[in-house]
């Protein structure tokens, strides 16, 4: 017997923040920095989320939109192929598949979209403000961005440029701003269209965490004055576009999400690098410079001389963007996979890995790959030098084993996880090992991606204390249609857990 069909007029807002973890937001709630989130999880649910893997920002929020996992969206990163190895494109979009909000649209509910990451917004029965890609990408209605300008009276924030250590302090007031004018941003328009449906997605947690991980990861009462005073600013507007969401009537439920979690990077694996020392990766000719090498083999042994960091940071920062690039590329070279393709030996080469770093991706150029039996001969062999490693944990993952979707097109032959995240991968030549333990502080970013998201719900039909059990990212679109009265997809993998918290009753 299927569940029962719940009021249509139930209204659903889906808060998102990036990168979420309670591992921070538990200390902080206890601290009284976040009194809204307090009250949502103390007078309804609160569990883990369980990401996608990779769980990266592009295929975690695609696959919450859709319902579908990576493998069915064929969405794997940041990137997909495009050409050869070591070509490649950001990610267009996950259309053509269909978003809960455009299921709703279909339906005539009227829906709302902020800062979503989308190159364009499209027609739908509401609007569309997008996020990520671009600053200045199209909307919809066309003239949104300037109703919200002319609303909270100035631009409408973009993404927050690169980190540089020197103006760390300056980068997290700009950060605090923009929260701040984009839930100025998501209020007005949940006051002015009255959407039934209203997502709103902040990016500046995921990316102050990345950045400042090590200042974050401490008791409430010891982590930094201004960035207690951004995450009170998260709360503050997260409270403004519930209390603007449920003015406009109706019987309604407040959804806050992350699409994945977050914690501290303790090393890097360079994968390219592995495959090179295994022999899956052969070189025509030395991918980089004497002088690159040299620099390479100085440089990790100096971290230990007392001052040094403090001046490699410094050096970063320069060496970042700009003229500072141009001239660290020609001092030491490009380190990068798309630079090392030239010095490749692809008639030799078995495999390698980009352009999604926790991939790795069989050579279609070498000739000795041609039969499938060669090719799983071949990746057996792979996974079980990687899980014979020694020196870090590594879990290999096939496709097949992780998606239940089809669409493999684009996906790694093998997909590994190391350390339980904790150790990130990595696909460039930077360094001459290809695990780095005790990792700089002149990388860029202290923190990474963890499984376990949140999920905080509270409101009409919302049981306060209810269990959820094992909740899934891509569960939360079916959830919100069942209990907005609407039927999901066949076709989409994720399924409700609306019974459990009592929308479905």
């Amino acid at each position: 017997m299927g569940p029962s069909t719940p009021s249509p007029a139930r209204r659903f807002l889906v808060l998102g923040l990036d990168g979420g973890t309670f591992d921070l937001l538990d200390p902080l709630m206890e601290s009284g920095d976040l009194p809204f989130l307090r009250a949502m999880a103390q007078g309804g649910v609160k569990a883990p989320l369980t990401s996608v893997y990779p769980a990266k920002t592009i295929p975690a929020w695609y696959s919450f939109a859709t319902g579908l996992d990576p493998g069915e969206l064929g969405i794997f990163g940041f990137t997909e192929p495009n050409g050869g190895p070591g070509h490649s494109r950001l990610v267009q979009s996950f259309r053509p598949a269909e978003a809960v909000w455009d299921r709703l649209s279909r339906t005539g509910r009227r829906v709302g979209v902020v800062n979503f990451p989308l190159w364009s917004a499209y027609p739908v029965h509401g609007f569309i403000l997008p996020g990520m890609f671009s600053g200045s990408a199209p909307t919809f209605p066309a003239n949104l961005r300037a109703e919200v300008e002319g609303v909270i009276g100035g631009e409408y924030p973009s993404e927050l440029p690169v980190f540089k250590d020197a103006s760390r302090d300056a980068w997290v007031a700009a950060a605090t701003r923009s929260v701040v004018q984009r839930g100025r941003a998501a209020a007005a328009l949940a006051s002015r269209h009255r959407p039934d449906f209203l997502f709103a997605l902040f990016r500046e947690t995921d990316r102050l965490q990345h950045q400042l991980w090590t200042e974050l990861d401490r008791p409430a009462a010891e982590i930094p004055e201004d960035l207690r005073t951004f995450w009170r600013a998260v709360d503050t507007a997260c409270a403004g576009i519930d209390r603007a969401f449920r003015a406009t009537g109706g019987r309604a439920v407040t959804l806050v999400i992350s699409d994945h979690g977050h914690g501290r990077i303790h090393s890097d694996f360079l994968t390219n690098r592995w495959l090179q020392e295994e022999g899956f990766l052969r070189f025509r000719s030395a991918p980089a410079p004497v002088s690159r090498r040299l620099f390479n083999s100085l440089l990790l042994p100096a971290q230990r001389i007392p001052g040094m960091t403090r001046i490699s940071r410094r050096v970063a920062d320069i060496l970042r963007e700009g003229l500072g690039a141009s001239l660290a590329n020609l001092v030491v070279g490009d380190a990068s996979f798309e630079q090392a393709t030239a010095h490749i030996d692809w008639r030799k080469t078995v495999a390698f890995s980009y352009p999604v770093p926790e991939g790795i991706y069989l050579n279609p150029f070498n000739p000795d790959l041609a039969s499938p039996a060669r090719r799983a001969a071949v990746l057996q062999e792979i996974r079980a030098r990687l899980e014979k490693y020694t020196s870090a944990r590594i879990e290999v993952l096939g496709p097949e084993q992780i998606y239940r979707g089809r669409n493999l097109r684009h996906a790694p032959d093998l997909l590994i996880r190391v350390d339980d995240m904790r150790t990130e991968p990595r696909m460039d030549f930077a360094y001459p090992r290809s695990l780095i333990r005790n990792r700089p502080d002149y990388f860029c970013g202290s923190g990474t991606h963890r499984m376990d998201g949140i999920l905080i719900g509270a409101g009409d039909g919302i049981r306060a204390g209810a269990n959820p059990g094992a909740v899934r990212l891509i569960d939360v679109a079916p959830t919100i249609l069942e209990g907005m009265g609407e039927v999901g997809p066949a076709a989409w993998i994720g399924r409700s857990f609306g019974a459990r918290l009592g929308l479905a009753s």
